[in-house]
């Protein structure tokens, strides 16, 4: 899994595997899926993540697990 902090674009991005990503829809306000040509979801973003979560320090969001 990789974890994508875009400070410019206020957005967290959550990218699950791989796998190419064939389409896209936003679910709900602000919340994107990303889907493989199975239909499954091979990652998500969350747009102003700064209003979402005033705590955290967004600074050491970007990195990637393995």
């Amino acid at each position: 899994m990789k974890v994508q902090f875009d400070r410019d674009n206020d957005s967290l991005y959550f990218r699950l595997n791989a796998s190419k990503i064939e389409d896209s829809s936003e679910v709900a306000p602000g919340v994107i899926l990303d889907f493989d040509l199975a239909g499954s979801v091979v990652g998500f973003e969350l747009l102003q993540v700064s209003r979402r979560t005033p705590e955290v320090d967004l600074k050491k969001m970007e990195y990637e697990l393995v």
